[in-house]
C-alpha cells in the first residue's frame, strides 16, 4: 500500500512538469529586463567584432581619408623644365638655351565649396552604413539567438517527455509482474519511451547546428546552461507611434540619402566642371648668345591656359545629374520598403502576443485533461494507449505554447531593435582614433 501511494505522488508530480515548465523561471525574469538575452556587455563586444561592423568601420576610415583628398583637391604643382639648340643660319653659329616653368591648375572658388560638401556628405554616408551594419549584425544575432532558443527548448522538452515515458514503463512492468496488467500495455509504454527518445536526439542534433551557427557568427556569446523563458509583454504604442520612431532614426534610410545628396552634389560638381579650371605658371628662359649678338637673354613671365569644353563635359554633366535621379528614387524606395517592414514587424507583435495567450490556455487545458486521463488508468477506469495519446497531445501543446512564447518575445524584440530601444549605442564612441 505504501508503495502505490508513493507511486501516485509521483505520477501527480511528473504530470504536472509540462505544466509548469514553461514557466519555471519567472521568478529570475522578474529582477531581468530580458533575462531570455545574452548580458549587453557580450553584445557590443560580439557586434563590434562582426565582420559587418568590421567592414563598415574600414569604410569610415576610407571615407575620412577621402574627405581629405576633396578638401585639398586632386591638383598639384607641376615643374617643367628643358632646354634647347637655337641655330642663327646667317652666322652659322649654335646657341645654347634652357627654360623653366612652375605651373599649378586653380579650382574655381564655388568648386571648392562644392567638393567640400561631397567629402562631408560622403563621410555622413559612411557614418549612416556603420550604424547599420551594426544594426544588420543585431538582427543576425536575435535571429541566431532564438534559432538556437527554439531548438534548446525542445530539447528540453522532449527529456522530461522521455522521463516521464520511462517512469511510466516502469511501472506499467511493475503491474505486468504483478499480474495487473496486460503484456501489451508494457509494449506500449516501452515503444513510446523509445520513440520520446528519438525526438531527444533529433531535437540534441537540431541545438547542435543553430548552437554551431550562432557561435561561428559570434565567437563572444557564450550560451547558457540555463533557459529562461518570461512572459510575453504586449506591444504598448499603436502603429503609428512605431512607425515614426523607426522611422526618425533608421541608419539604412539615412545611408541612402545620404547617397542621394553625394549623387546630387557630384551632378553640381560636374555642371560646374562644364567651365574648365585655369592653369596659372611662372616660366623662366635663358639663352647664351655672343656679345656682338647681344649677350645673355632672360625671360620672365606669367601664362594662363584654359581648356577648351567640348560635347565631353556636358555629356558627363547629364550622366552625373541622371545617377542622382536614380540615388534620389532608391531612397524613396527604401523608404517605402521600410514603412512596410514596419508595418509587418508592428503587426506580427501584436498578433504572436495574441498567438501565444490562446496557445497557453489551449496548453493549460490540454495538460489538465491529460492529467484527467492518466489518473483514470491509475485508477483502473481507462486504458494506457488512451493515457499515452493524451500525454503526446500535451506535449504537443506545450511545444506549441513555448514556440508561440519565444515567437511573441523575438518578434517584440525585433521591433525594439528597429526602435533602437534594443543594443543600441553611440557609433561614435566605438569609431576608431
Amino acid at each position: 500500500m505504501r508503495t502505490k501511494t508513493s507511486t501516485n505522488r509521483k505520477w501527480r508530480t511528473w504530470g504536472g512538469l509540462l505544466g509548469v515548465m514553461a514557466f519555471c523561471h519567472f521568478a529570475i525574469a522578474a529582477e531581468n529586463v530580458s533575462p531570455d538575452l545574452p548580458p549587453m556587455k557580450q553584445v557590443n563586444t560580439a557586434l563590434d567584432n562582426h565582420l559587418l561592423v568590421l567592414n563598415a568601420h574600414s569604410t569610415l576610415k576610407f571615407e575620412q581619408a577621402n574627405q581629405r583628398k576633396w578638401n585639398s583637391g586632386n591638383y598639384e604643382f607641376n615643374l617643367r623644365a628643358g632646354s634647347g639648340q637655337r641655330q642663327l643660319v646667317d652666322l652659322g653659329q649654335t646657341f645654347q638655351e634652357w627654360d623653366v616653368a612652375l605651373e599649378r591648375p586653380l579650382r574655381l572658388p564655388n568648386k571648392v565649396g562644392i567638393d567640400q560638401d561631397i567629402g562631408a556628405a560622403s563621410l555622413a554616408r559612411a557614418d549612416f552604413a556603420l550604424g547599420d551594419a551594426h544594426h544588420e549584425a543585431g538582427r543576425l544575432l536575435l535571429r541566431l539567438w532564438f534559432a538556437w532558443l527554439r531548438e534548446q527548448t525542445q530539447v528540453g522538452l522532449w527529456q522530461q517527455q522521455a522521463a516521464i515515458f520511462a517512469q511510466q514503463a516502469e511501472v506499467v512492468g511493475k503491474r505486468v509482474r504483478a499480474g495487473d496488467a496486460p503484456q501489451l500495455e508494457l509494449n506500449l509504454a516501452r515503444a513510446a519511451h523509445a520513440q520520446a527518445q528519438v525526438s531527444v536526439q533529433q531535437a540534441g542534433l537540431r541545438a547542435q547546428l543553430a548552437a554551431n551557427d550562432l557561435q561561428r557568427q559570434f565567437p563572444a556569446i557564450p550560451l547558457p546552461e540555463e533557459i529562461v523563458l518570461p512572459i510575453p509583454q504586449a506591444i504598448a504604442e499603436d502603429y503609428k507611434v512605431w512607425q515614426e520612431r523607426i522611422m526618425n532614426d533608421n541608419h539604412e534610410l539615412g545611408m541612402v540619402r545620404a547617397q542621394a545628396q553625394v549623387q546630387q552634389l557630384l551632378a553640381q560638381r560636374s555642371r560646374a566642371d562644364q567651365l574648365p579650371d585655369p592653369t596659372i605658371g611662372l616660366s623662366y628662359s635663358n639663352a647664351h648668345y655672343p656679345h656682338q649678338v647681344g649677350g645673355n637673354e632672360i625671360v620672365t613671365g606669367v601664362y594662363l591656359s584654359v581648356p577648351i569644353p567640348s560635347g565631353a563635359r556636358t555629356a558627363t554633366a547629364q550622366g552625373a545629374e541622371q545617377q542622382a535621379y536614380i540615388a534620389a528614387d532608391q531612397a524613396e524606395f527604401v523608404k517605402h520598403r521600410l514603412q512596410n517592414d514596419i508595418y509587418a514587424a508592428y503587426h506580427q507583435a501584436v498578433r504572436s502576443y495574441t498567438t501565444w495567450q490562446q496557445a497557453h490556455e489551449a496548453a493549460v487545458a490540454i495538460r489538465e485533461n491529460a492529467e484527467l486521463i492518466g489518473k483514470a488508468y491509475r485508477l483502473g477506469e481507462g486504458g494506457l494507449s488512451d493515457s499515452l495519446s493524451a500525454r503526446r497531445i500535451a506535449q504537443e501543446a506545450t511545444l506549441a505554447e513555448n514556440l508561440a512564447q519565444l515567437e511573441a518575445n523575438e518578434a517584440r524584440y525585433r521591433l525594439l531593435l528597429d526602435a533602437h530601444q534594443l543594443w543600441s549605442h553611440d557609433e561614435n564612441e566605438h569609431e576608431p582614433q
